[in-house]
């Protein structure tokens, strides 16, 4: 289908160069706006802030915050950031489109509807906004609008190829495969270059007639136009399976993979391709690297458990099929494969208990959740034994690359921040360090009392600072600075009475030093000299925190056959976490009002996947420092981890809003 943001006009830039009564605010808007300009969405956000915060009367901060919103995908964001807009200036005709946009790309067809028929009574004959309009009644199956809505756009703009594209796409949903055809002739008439007739015209060719040469023809066409972008190649390698050019598909495969390292489609589709030809070790790694991107990706699980059992590692097998069981107990296909994996390994009781459950499924009529729900926003269906079986086992192809490419009439709007291909993880706990990376967003550290307070008494070599994201330590001069300052104090030590903060300034270099080991020993001692030392209790829980995580790094990889695999979980990784919870607890009885405390509290119980108690840490952190955007930004991870999408949606929406780049990379994998 269609990607809903499609097309969108914004009144020249000008319009709102009206005076502020300060200097300042002027300035800060015109930063805003030519950081706009130029894809820097994140940043612009800050200074259209600045703005808000000096004067939030004021409509065109929230009208611009709205833009860099939509551009970076956050479309809860910049509906409320429009509305808010003309709640200040309800005259301001793009408001309503940009809101009309955002509320399309969430589903809020009617509204969306509402609004660009707001914004056609100002502007009756505008292109990018009948464009949009016909596009939400299509999605509504409102098709008897949308036919009279393309109608007026084409005999407007009879030359814009994007307007049959989209009646094509209507069509089709009404079954006129005929007229749809006619349509997608035409645009490419208009222009050879529109790469989603080729892809449209393929998708009819395979699915109406199952002409894969006529659609590997039109493939090759958008290939030619859009050579980097790796799903052509993934859906031209089927095309090309499907014609028995074995070769052919497996280049495409790998070519798409040069492309993006970590696109599970193309690698689950090599798997099963090198399956096929037999190439057994190659295809269980190709399914172990979708395992490690993805490791509730049952499919790849599936079948990596029936290569480990050709290859009689039984254990594995076993132990994939047991997970994929656990998920889906209704599953009868993996009952079957079990039973004779069992069977080949000698547990004869064992598999003729799988063989009875494979049989007894396999006869009823009972209906088995989809293992692979489709990309195109449709509620998950449910489907038989056998279609669970052949989805598992096919090749997937990827959804969405027959829409037409998204046309921006206003160059403000165009994607940069989130399609980076980000690491999708929690932001990390916030410790004590001597040294920061600043950024654009970020100029200096955080900020806590207690370190201001350390720092005031200058009885440290090296200046604290706050921050969850320590640079690595490459400075020879540097390192040699805080070695020499460990054999100080080592020194200071043996000659004069112990002070707290002599230990502690030790366990620092240490920690620098990143031996994590002494610097507990040395922080054991800062403690027990001053039980209420709290930036010590601190450190000791970041210390003890980073000694696990190191132990993690040197344990098997998680994706490995799961027989294979160590349990992260062990009796003693629970007990460090403990410790670490507990030092956490003590700072914050020792200093309530530090909201880094809860939130770092936050971060290990999450690791615990104690969900619910994450999330109340992570809510005290935001009452303690309501613009925490890490905060708000973990909290929304957890509550999308839990499957609560809008609490999710909306906390990372205000983490973004708050500077955390990460959130609009995460926002936009989400509204795929």
């Amino acid at each position: 289908m269609f990607r809903r943001l499609s097309f969108i006009i914004i009144s020249t830039l000008a319009l709102w160069t009206g005076a502020s009564a300060q200097i300042n605010t002027d300035q800060v808007m015109r930063i805003g706006r030519n950081t706009l300009y130029f894809e820097d969405y994140v940043l612009s956000i800050q200074y259209f802030n600045q703005v808000i915060n000096a004067k939030p009367h004021l409509a065109q901060p929230y009208f611009y915050r709205a833009i860099a919103k939509l551009n970076l995908e956050d479309y809860l964001g910049a509906e409320a950031d429009a509305t808010l807009a003309i709640e200040r200036n309800p005259f301001i005709t793009d408001a309503y489109e940009v809101r009309a946009v955002a509320r399309q790309n969430m589903g809020k067809l009617a509204e969306a509807v509402d609004d660009y028929d707001h914004a056609l009574t100002d502007m009756p004959v505008n292109r990018g906004v009948l464009y949009n309009k016909a596009l939400a009644l299509t999605d509504m199956k409102d098709y008897s609008r949308a036919d009279s809505t393309f109608e007026i756009l084409i005999d407007a703009f009879p030359k814009f190829d994007s307007a049959f594209l989209g009646r094509a796409r209507m069509r089709l949903l009404t079954n006129d495969t005929i007229a749809a055809t006619a349509d997608i002739d035409h645009a490419l008439a208009l222009n050879r270059n529109a790469v989603n007739g080729y892809i449209m015209r393929a998708d009819i060719a395979i699915n109406s007639h199952r002409d894969y040469p006529a659609a590997l023809a039109d493939m090759n066409e958008a290939i030619k136009l859009q050579p980097r972008y790796a799903g052509f190649f993934i859906n031209r390698a089927y095309l090309r399976y499907m014609t028995d050019d074995y070769y052919g598909a497996m280049a495409d495969y790998d070519y798409a993979l040069q492309l993006e390292p970590s696109n599970t489609v193309a690698l689950f589709n090599r798997g099963l391709l090198r399956s096929e030809v037999h190439d057994i070790n190659k295809a269980i790694d190709d399914f172990s690297q979708v395992l490690r991107i993805d490791p509730m990706e049952y499919k790849a699980m599936y079948n990596r458990a029936m290569l480990l059992a050709d290859i009689g590692d039984y254990d594995a097998a076993i132990a994939d099929l047991n997970t994929v069981i656990d998920a889906y107990p209704q599953f009868a296909a993996a009952y079957f494969i079990r039973y004779d994996v069992k069977r080949r390994k000698g547990d004869m009781n064992g598999a003729k208990t799988d063989y009875d459950r494979s049989m007894s499924l396999a006869g009823s009529d009972e209906m088995t959740p989809t293992l692979m729900a489709d990309n195109t926003g449709d509620e998950p269906a449910t489907e038989t034994q056998e279609e669970v079986k052949r989805r598992f086992e096919s090749l997937a192809t990827v959804d969405d690359n027959s829409e037409p490419d998204q046309v921006y009439s206003n160059q403000n709007i165009r994607g940069k921040v989130q399609d980076r291909n980000l690491a999708i993880e929690m932001e990390p706990m916030f410790a004590l360090t001597y040294y920061t990376s600043p950024t654009e967003l970020k100029q200096s550290g955080d900020y806590i009392k207690e370190a201001d307070e350390v720092n005031a008494t200058r009885a440290l070599r090296f200046l604290l600072q706050v921050t969850n994201h320590i640079p690595a330590m490459n400075d020879e001069d540097v390192i040699r600075a805080h070695f020499s300052s460990i054999d100080y104090y080592t020194s200071y030590l043996s000659t004069h009475k112990a002070r707290p903060i002599d230990f502690f300034g030790r366990a620092m270099d240490y920690i620098t030093t990143r031996n994590y080991d002494q610097a507990i020993t040395d922080l054991d001692r800062a403690i027990e000299l001053a039980p209420d030392f709290t930036v010590a209790y601190l450190m000791r829980a970041d210390a003890r925190a980073r000694n696990i995580m190191t132990d993690i790094v040197h344990e098997p990889d998680q994706s490995a056959p799961a027989g294979a695999q160590v349990t992260l979980a062990s009796r003693e990784a629970i007990d460090n976490w403990q410790m670490v919870i507990a030092d956490l607890d003590r700072v914050a009885k020792l200093s309530p009002d530090m909201a880094i405390a809860h939130y770092n509290k936050g971060v290990v119980l999450a690791r615990l996947q104690d969900f619910t108690s994450a999330l109340r840490a992570f809510s005290r952190a935001i009452e303690l420092k309501p613009d925490f955007g890490e905060a708000y930004y973990n909290r929304g991870y957890v509550y999308l981890h839990l499957g609560n999408r809008d609490a999710g949606t909306t906390d990372l929406s205000k983490a973004g809003e708050l500077g955390i780049v990460p959130s609009y990379n995460l926002l936009k994998r989400m509204n795929r």
